[in-house]
């Protein structure tokens, strides 16, 4: 393709020769400059426009930045108070559990309560010292958590024992069954008191006051409570273990028929009901069903 160019004011003529990637280069650099100066003819007001969106665009997202800062640090304030007091519930633990195992007279090392390193400080130096991320805080929420679970379980263990402990020192039969009194009759062959004759007595008789207190000679429950042939008013009390006692001939009976009673507690008062000839009470101790010689528990010392 050709090009012819003329000058008028020098009647010059000239021609060019154009290929047609020559020329569709000329027209694509024809277009963009025309583009640009169209934009550089734009608005200035469109231009101040799209300045002022931007920033407020901008201005706006530096507001959420800072609220999410805010919000962050007063997230992470409130993890750092509970930090502080999970510690101060450890510290509470670890005091009780070292005065429990003391009284208890346990094996110290079986049950260590001291184990944690030494803390302390102002509240305020604990904040600034740790406040460095997040996930830090969470890491030590979280080891916090896991000695606080491990202490109470320490002390769900220490607090079986411990029941089981006052379990067996208040079931374990021992003492006499009055606090006042004495012993009247043993156990074994004996003279029957009504027909002269050699008999089986199966138990102690102790002979008191009427209106003396009658106690239980350990804890445990009350399995019987009222009239039977020959014992009169009659307590009997399980213990466990296969152990029960009885305590017959009473005036009044303190307790009923599935009471838990406790060691030395008043169960019933003397008197002279069933097969008896004046105020006392008849102790029997059973085991496995058997009356057994009550004399050894009479005489042995308490437990605990």
């Amino acid at each position: 393709m050709s090009l012819t160019l003329l000058v008028r004011s020098k009647k010059v003529r000239l021609r060019y020769n154009l290929s047609k990637r020559q020329l569709a280069a000329a027209l694509v650099v024809t277009l963009g400059l025309t583009l640009i100066a169209g934009r550089s003819t734009q608005d200035p007001a469109e231009a101040q426009a799209r300045v002022a969106y931007t920033q407020t665009g901008l201005i706006k997202q530096k507001e959420e930045v800072e609220q999410l800062k805010e919000t962050t640090q007063q997230q992470l304030t409130g993890m750092l108070m509970k930090l502080g007091e999970i510690q101060g519930q450890l510290h509470r633990l670890n005091a009780l559990g070292d005065r429990l195992v003391k009284e208890s007279g346990l094996n110290s090392e079986e049950f260590n309560f001291s184990e944690l390193p030494a803390l302390g400080g102002p509240a305020q130096e604990l904040v600034e010292a740790q406040v460095q991320s997040a996930g830090e805080v969470m890491l030590q929420i979280d080891q916090m958590l896991a000695q606080l679970d491990s202490k109470t379980k320490q002390l769900q263990a220490l607090e079986s024992i411990l029941l089981n402990h006052h379990i067996e020192a208040q079931s374990y039969l021992a003492g006499r069954p009055v606090n006042s009194g004495w012993l009247s009759s043993y156990y074994g062959v004996r003279k029957d008191p009504f027909s002269g004759m050699p008999a089986m007595h199966k138990g102690l008789d102790f002979a008191g006051q009427e209106g003396d207190a009658v106690v239980s000679t350990g804890a445990g429950l009350v399995t019987w409570a009222g009239e039977r042939y020959g014992y009169g008013n009659l307590v009997e009390i399980e213990h466990g273990n296969g152990l029960v006692t009885r305590y017959g001939h009473n005036k009044n009976l303190e307790v009923k028929v599935g009471d838990v009673v406790t060691k030395g507690q008043t169960i019933a008062i003397m008197g002279s009901t069933g097969r008896s000839t004046g105020a006392h009470v008849h102790y029997e101790v059973m085991q496995h069903g058997r009356q057994i010689d009550p004399l050894p528990f009479v005489y042995r010392k308490s437990q605990g």
